[in-house]
């Protein structure tokens, strides 16, 4: 999910503890599965696997489930579906611009859940590429804070290609093109730098400024999509104030 990055982060962080952790270990696995049948089992010459596996660990999935997932991916192990990434545009209410990436290994399955999630929360389906083109494909790290400052974020990161640094709050949020992900997050690494996560993700050109109403109905519409098991990430072009960010979450 992203669109309000500060959202983002409040979801990560409720993700790990929240009910749908089974649901969430489900999304972690598929991903790992996929990513060892695109480049294989090797972690260090798979960086897709590599940052699939971090971000299941961070997640507390354990590890033999993490194994499991990597050997029925690179075909090592039987009981591997054929999963296919699929794109879906859409319009939220206020307008909102929707993109839902979706990894299923029945189309019409997945179809079915995204636009029965869209009608009923007040969205609608649009066509390919009615609102893709206001997305940009990003590299996208959350680094938690831990005493560090921008500068020392800045620092690690700019000869690796990162284009900026946002103060979230609690973390920070190091943005580069997508072909530049894996680098920024060596870069981290050789630093000693933790971070939370590292993914390529779509963030928005422009973006819809919501009122409390929107918002709740925004995020509802999310949380509808998100409960689909086909549907792996949303991404929205939303942008909700801090003041009233804090009124949705009370």
């Amino acid at each position: 999910m992203s669109g309000h990055s500060k959202w983002a982060t409040t979801k990560h962080k409720k993700a790990v503890i929240d009910a749908k952790r089974g649901k969430l270990f489900a999304k972690l696995i598929k991903n790992i599965e996929v990513a060892a049948r695109m480049g294989g089992a090797d972690l260090d010459g798979n960086p897709t696997l590599y940052d699939a596996v971090q971000k299941a660990k961070k997640s507390s999935v354990p590890n033999k489930n993490i194994d499991s997932a990597i050997k029925r991916g690179a075909g090592l192990e039987a009981g591997g579906a054929d999963y296919q990434t699929i794109m879906y545009e859409g319009y939220g209410p206020n307008g909102v611009a929707v993109l839902i990436e979706c990894l299923t290994d029945n189309r019409n399955r997945a179809a079915s859940e995204v636009r029965v999630a869209m009608t009923r929360n007040g969205g609608s389906m649009a066509d390919p590429g009615s609102v893709s083109y206001l997305f940009n494909r990003k590299g996208v790290v959350i680094v938690p804070k831990n005493g560090l400052t921008e500068d020392d974020v800045l620092g690690a990161v700019l000869d690796a290609g990162a284009e900026e640094v946002n103060d979230l709050g609690e973390s920070f949020e190091v943005i580069s093109e997508a072909t530049d992900l894996v680098p920024v997050r060596k870069a981290l690494q050789e630093a000693g730098i933790d971070y939370d996560s590292a993914d390529a993700n779509f963030l928005p050109t422009m973006q819809v400024e919501l009122d409390e109403e929107g918002a709740r109905k925004i995020f509802k519409l999310i949380d509808a999509l998100e409960d689909s098991d086909d549907v792996q990430n949303v991404f929205a072009n939303f942008d909700v104030p801090d003041e009233i960010m804090e009124k949705v979450e009370a």
